[in-house]
């Protein structure tokens, strides 16, 4: 129990400081990224680029990185917020009026990292320049939740995690239900 108080420090002390010391002009490069990240329409933007201009790993990486954020999204925004009923932090702890433009839902988990984590790592491994590319926004995107006031850290790690498990299925799927329909035969 004294463990889990101690990680509920650390998480609120994070927060505070990441809303404090990040500097406003950077907030607001954080903010524009987040906003073309809203209701995936930066990953959709970049599926569809990649799908067009990238060939057939273009096309294939396309295909990956929308599957690995629908399956994210059903995770995180489907089931984990339904389950966790976890309040945003305190409005007070930020210096900003972002923090009035949050969502009414659980923090936990964070669904845009979830989404941003499960695009790029689902991409990188079948186009790994394009994969580097949307790590950037990716990354951005994940300090962004927590700079405003949207989420604690411990929120967009679990996302981050969800994001990396959504990827993986979604490169493994086919292997897995292979072996598995081998074994009923």
């Amino acid at each position: 129990m004294r463990l889990l108080a101690c990680f509920h420090d650390a998480d609120r002390r994070l927060t505070k400081q990441a809303a404090s010391r990040i500097p406003p002009h950077v907030g607001k490069i954080l903010s524009a990224v987040e906003e073309t990240a809203e209701s995936t329409k930066l990953w959709c933007g970049s599926a569809a680029a990649m799908a067009w201009l990238g060939g057939w790993r273009g096309r294939k990486a396309a295909a990956a990185g929308m599957s690995a954020l629908v399956m994210a999204q059903l995770v995180s925004n489907g089931l984990c917020k339904q389950l966790a009923d976890r309040p945003r932090p305190p409005k007070e702890w930020f210096p900003h009026d972002e923090v009035d433009d949050r969502p009414d839902s659980s923090s936990f988990p964070s669904g845009h990292t979830a989404a941003a984590v499960a695009f790029t790592a689902a991409v990188a491994p079948t186009w790994p320049v394009a994969g580097t590319a949307c790590a950037v926004p990716a990354v951005l995107v994940a300090l962004e939740r927590v700079q405003s006031g949207a989420h604690y850290p411990s929120d967009v790690a679990a996302g981050a995690a969800i994001g990396l498990a959504s990827a993986w299925l979604t490169h493994n799927a086919t292997g897995l239900v292979r072996r598995h329909w081998l074994k009923l035969r």
